[in-house]
C-alpha cells in the first residue's frame, strides 16, 4: 500500500475525530449537523489535495523521510534558468525515482550541466553524495557530483587448450 493511503487515512481519523466531537457537544443542532458537513467535505478535499501533490517536485529541503540517504543516481535533470533547479532522482537502496525542485544557484547548475555532458560523452551516471545534508543556498553550489563510469561487460574464461593424450605415456 502506499503512503498516500496511509496519510489519507490519518487525515480521515482526524477529521472523523473532530466531526464526533462537534456532534456531542452540547450545542444547538445546526450547529453539530454544520460541523457534520463540513468534516465530510473536509475528506474529498484533503484526498484531492494529496492527489495533487503527487506530481508536484518535492524542494529538497523538505525532504525527511529519506535524509539518511548515502546517495542518489541523477536521472534528470531541468535548468529553469533564474528560478530553479529540478532533479530527477533515484535514492539509493529504492527503486522507485522521485522529482526534488532546488532553489536557483548557478554554482549547482553549472557543476550539474558540465557533469550531465561528460556523462553522456562517456557513457556514465551521475551520482549524488549525501543529497539532503543540510546546506544554505548559498552552499547548494558544493553539493557532491560524481560521475560512475558503467559497470565492466563480464569478461570470458579465458579458453585451456585441449589436453592431447599421448599414448606412449602410461598414466591411469
Amino acid at each position: 500500500m502506499d503512503v498516500i493511503y496511509y496519510l489519507f487515512i490519518g487525515a480521515v481519523g482526524v477529521a472523523a475525530a473532530l466531526a464526533s466531537l462537534a456532534i456531542w457537544a452540547p450545542r444547538i443542532t445546526r450547529v453539530r449537523v454544520a460541523a457534520l458537513a463540513l468534516a465530510a467535505l473536509f475528506m474529498p478535499v484533503a484526498y484531492a489535495q494529496m492527489v495533487e501533490l503527487l506530481s508536484k517536485p518535492k524542494p529538497m529541503s523538505f525532504e525527511w523521510y529519506e535524509r539518511a540517504a548515502s546517495d542518489a543516481v541523477v536521472l534528470g535533470i531541468n535548468l529553469d534558468e533564474g528560478r530553479a533547479i529540478y532533479l530527477w532522482l533515484r535514492l539509493a537502496g529504492n527503486d522507485q525515482p522521485r522529482y526534488y525542485v532546488v532553489p536557483w544557484n548557478i554554482k549547482l547548475a553549472e557543476k550539474l550541466e558540465d557533469a550531465a555532458d561528460d556523462a553522456v560523452r562517456r557513457n556514465s551516471t551521475i551520482i549524488l553524495r549525501n543529497p539532503f545534508q543540510k546546506l544554505s543556498e548559498e552552499e547548494m553550489g558544493d553539493l557532491n557530483v560524481e560521475i560512475m563510469p558503467p559497470p565492466l561487460p563480464p569478461q570470458k574464461r579465458p579458453r585451456f587448450p585441449p589436453r592431447i593424450i599421448n599414448p606412449r605415456e602410461f598414466k591411469i
